[in-house]
């Protein structure tokens, strides 16, 4: 994960770099304030909080009769393919369990002849004698009723011995994956005896993760049923992951007179989410210069060489990785930032909230004109989040406005700055476009 997290870094760079030359940029020291182009963006409100990684698709897999385990042919941790054979018993126990159930219904099938038989021969009316004398004859009501009892309960026995034959027939001494995963557990090996239903071993899909988080009780009513939100791996800051909200506790959890409730997200199934990021990312190919390159080269910003360069190391680093996407994958227990996204809005203007200043309920931002004239201009605000406020009245794209700062700082140009900041498309760092 450090390898990746690396190679991020280093792609975000070289994108950097390419902005930098196409756009240019100033570094000032603003020990109080710093310029910032109002632009338009997509900004979102999210409930923030701390889980973990869980496997949400985990199955135990058992054995479908009792026997002896003939073999095991899986490890923990191994890879498996739907229909692949993970265990199996001994058949010779099996094919005796057949006999048994076999013959068991054969004597089944008899008594039920013979109940029927003695039932049928007790509502006669007459009878022969030995000496050939037709007699009248008849069985004491009682008596009927008992036999008729028996045959019932032969049915019942032969239906049992039928069920009984058929669960065998149908049951298999093997155990098979039924989808594509891996091993977590095993839990017998070969020569051990089982019972029916022993869990041979348990299988779980790499690639779907889910996790929970508590939500308190004055966020809860802001959190829907399939809501969108997103997941960041805490060893890989900047691999920030797509979910959704799949089920919301009826009860809370209180702990300390603290109310919360369990919320559940579950992650995009990660292949499908690598493959989108995949082709997301940008084409460079070998000998084609970048449009933003070109331009650099033409305005005189770097040569030719320089310009091969920095192309070579672009490649060189998508290259890098795309390789660590093949290899990279989530573990379970990995300790994760949940946002669910609870407002958002998109392509509206946006001020850094440190440009904005309030007075008796009204929001001022000071204004910079071209003529560097500042100018303390009231406006209306829509929603918020922790870095940027939307601004539906009184400002325009491409104004310029204050914003308190105490450090000496870089200023992005327009084109540089975003309300997530310059990222790898499609990897995160805001919520999903």
């Amino acid at each position: 994960m450090k390898v990746l997290k690396i190679l991020l870094i280093t792609l975000v760079l070289c994108s950097t770099s390419i902005l930098w030359l196409s756009c240019g940029s100033k570094s000032e020291p603003a020990p109080q304030s710093q310029v910032v182009t109002v632009q338009r963006g997509n900004l979102a409100v999210d409930i923030t909080a701390s889980g973990n990684l869980a496997l949400s698709l985990k199955e135990d897999l058992p054995f479908e009769m009792g026997g002896t385990v003939e073999e095991v042919m899986v490890e923990e941790g191994e890879s498996v393919e739907e229909g692949q054979v993970l265990a199996k018993l001994d058949t010779s126990e099996w094919d005796n369990e057949l006999t048994k159930l076999e013959l068991a219904l054969l004597d089944a099938e008899i008594n039920l002849e013979n109940a029927e038989f003695a039932l049928e021969q007790a509502e006669e009316d007459t009878s022969t004698s030995i000496t050939g004398d037709i007699a009248s004859k008849t069985t004491d009501p009682k008596e009927i009723d008992i036999l008729e009892l028996k045959v019932k309960l032969a049915e019942a026995r032969l239906e049992d011995a039928q069920k009984a034959l058929d669960e065998a027939r149908d049951a298999s001494p093997e155990v098979t994956a039924p989808f594509d995963g891996f091993i977590t557990t095993v839990n017998v090996k070969g020569g051990d005896d089982i019972l029916k239903g022993t869990v041979a071993v348990t299988l779980a899909d790499p690639n779907k993760f889910e996790a929970d988080i508590l939500v308190s009780e004055m966020d809860i009513f802001q959190v829907k049923l399939d809501g969108d939100a997103t997941v960041q791996i805490d060893a890989m800051t900047s691999l920030i992951l797509p979910a959704k909200a799949t089920h919301i506790s009826p009860t809370a959890t209180i702990q300390q007179g603290v109310v919360n409730y369990e919320v559940k997200v579950e992650l995009e199934p990660l292949e499908e989410v690598i493959q989108e990021r995949q082709e997301a990312m940008p084409d460079i190919s070998p000998g084609e210069l970048p449009e933003p390159i070109k331009q650099a080269i033409e305005e005189g910003q770097m040569t030719q060489e320089e310009a091969e360069a920095m192309l070579e190391q672009m490649q060189q680093a998508q290259a890098e990785q795309q390789a660590a996407f093949e290899d990279f994958q989530l573990r379970e227990g990995l300790t994760v930032t949940v946002s669910i996204i609870v407002q958002e809005k998109k392509d509206v203007l946006l001020v850094p909230n440190g440009a904005i200043t309030t007075q008796r309920g009204q929001s001022y931002v000071q204004v910079v004109s071209s003529s560097g004239a500042i100018e303390q201009r009231a406006i209306q605000t829509g929603i918020t989040d922790y870095t940027n406020t939307e601004v539906t009245e009184g400002l325009s794209g491409g104004e310029k406005v204050l914003v308190s700062r105490t450090t000496t700082t870089t200023t992005p140009t327009t084109e540089q700055q975003g309300p997530g900041g310059i990222m790898i498309p499609g990897m995160g760092g805001g919520p999903p476009q």
